[in-house]
């Protein structure tokens, strides 16, 4: 009752009250120039937020009702180490799996031993396409149908690549079968590599929707759609705080708007990861401090599984301390931030709203514009992808070299007697090998690689 008295005291105050407010403490300076930014996007960012910014057209989401999930990668180069290294994530506070497969020929029984997928979704990526190693796993877990996802991206392996595993014939064959075998988790759309690669937030949604849409064109032509449950979405989380929030907000209702067109009900499962783009290999201790941000940013977006990278994965082989810190991060924010008690805790806020609702009119706007233009695929194949994401990472690289994108360690406030020739294991830059493709890759890129290859070449 005190409160609601309190409230009374005070009379609402409305946003163009505020503005005047503003304005007259400016002293005369400009509210715009002064006070209001642009995103690369795009998309003007006021000083303050009001309930009349959202009245009447808050973002269409569909609502996340579950709790996030940690997860942890693995690389089944070596299938009893992997297995091992499984087990030993999942004892540590791990719930989800996401396994890179390398090869067919490795024992499916072996690198799943003692995983109990009753309580352990796993994700299996495999770097190749074949129905036997399906049908072996298939057969290894009859009982655990909604807990393996077959994260097969024929698309997302030409963009990366610039070739199709075999064909484009076969590798949409292979597509139709995997549905129609194992239609519940199949598919997967990779928007890791848009955003890793330079593209800014409104390409990423609007790519990823173009991507998903010839996945759910060619199925519905073959019958198959309706096989399906879920869609995988593979999100890369950068440093823009709030508007990776709204990013994946974005994604779900884009997603629900593009399904409706189908008439079918498909689950947008998004796993996020930090991205590439901003991590450094000078003072790499930032990088904890990187993917803290991004990981919260992943969890008050939605995303369902959350997979951290390790501070030293640029430079450093896979290694026991650095994933144990990874994946402590993640049950930090889990069991002792309380970033599992609610769901969907971004909703309601006036910035995040409106941002979601403007990153979404901007991809979607895209999304019209690629399918005007023929789809996703054809554009792909005329380089019209390749060359947008390129002008915008050009743009973002810019404004890095010019101090406006600030990496703290690494284009600003430098530690001159950091050095790092002696401790790398891995080659932490972009590797080009000269081959034939068919269309031009799409390459990931970090804003920092030319300027530490100098640090490194003046050490």
């Amino acid at each position: 009752m005190k409160n609601k008295i309190l409230f009374d005291v005070f009379n609402e105050v409305s946003s163009k009250a505020w503005k005047q407010k503003i304005q007259y403490d400016l002293k005369g300076a400009d509210y715009n120039d002064t006070l209001v930014w642009e995103s690369p996007e795009g998309i003007k960012v006021k000083p303050f937020y009001h309930e009349e910014d959202i009245a009447n057209h808050l973002p269409n989401i569909p609502f996340v009702n579950h709790g996030w999930h940690i997860g942890q990668l693995i690389y089944a180069g070596n299938v009893e180490m992997a297995n091992k290294a499984a087990l030993k994530a999942l004892q540590r506070g791990a719930q989800r799996l996401h396994i890179l497969v390398p090869s067919e020929d490795i024992a499916v029984a072996v690198l799943l031993k003692d995983i109990d997928l009753e309580k352990t979704a796993v994700y299996l990526e495999m770097q190749f396409l074949s129905e036997r190693f399906v049908q072996s796993v298939l057969n290894l877990t009859p009982k655990a149908a909604d807990a393996v996802f077959f994260n097969v991206d024929i698309i997302g392996h030409l963009a990366r690549t610039g070739n199709w595993y075999s064909s484009l014939e076969k590798d949409h064959e292979f597509l139709e079968k995997i549905v129609e075998t194992k239609g519940h988790h199949a598919l997967s759309v990779d928007v890791s590599l848009y955003e890793n690669a330079g593209a800014n937030m409104a390409q990423q949604l609007g790519y990823a929707m173009a991507h998903a849409n010839e996945y759910l064109n060619y199925l519905e032509q073959k019958g198959s759609l309706g096989k399906m449950k879920s869609m995988v979405f593979k999100i890369s989380v950068g440093g823009n705080y709030f508007f990776e929030i709204a990013k994946l907000r974005a994604l779900r209702s884009l997603w629900k708007g593009l399904l409706a067109l189908y008439d079918v009900v498909l689950d947008c499962h998004i796993v996020a990861y930090p991205s590439k783009r901003n991590k450094t290999l000078y003072d790499y201790n930032i990088n904890m401090l990187r993917t803290t941000t991004e990981c919260m940013s992943a969890v008050l977006g939605g995303a369902n599984t959350v997979i951290n990278m390790p501070y030293d994965a640029l430079y450093h082989k896979s290694n026991d301390f650095g994933e144990r810190i990874a994946l402590n991060q993640l049950l930090l924010l889990k069991e002792e931030s309380y970033f599992d008690k609610v769901a969907n805790a971004s909703d309601g806020s006036y910035y995040i709203e409106t941002l979601t609702k403007q990153l979404a009119e901007k991809g979607l706007e895209l999304l019209k514009s690629i399918e005007k233009g023929g789809g996703f695929l054809k554009q792909l194949k005329e380089h019209t992808i390749q060359g947008k994401i390129k002008e915008a990472g050009n743009k973002q690289q810019e404004r890095f070299n010019e101090q406006k994108e600030v990496l703290v360690g690494t284009n600003k406030f430098q530690n001159e007697d950091d050095k790092m020739k002696a401790d790398l294991e891995l080659y932490p830059f972009v590797k080009i090998n000269a081959r034939k493709t068919l269309l031009v890759p799409i390459i990931e890129k970090r804003l920092a690689e030319a300027l530490e290859q100098k640090r490194l070449q003046d050490e």
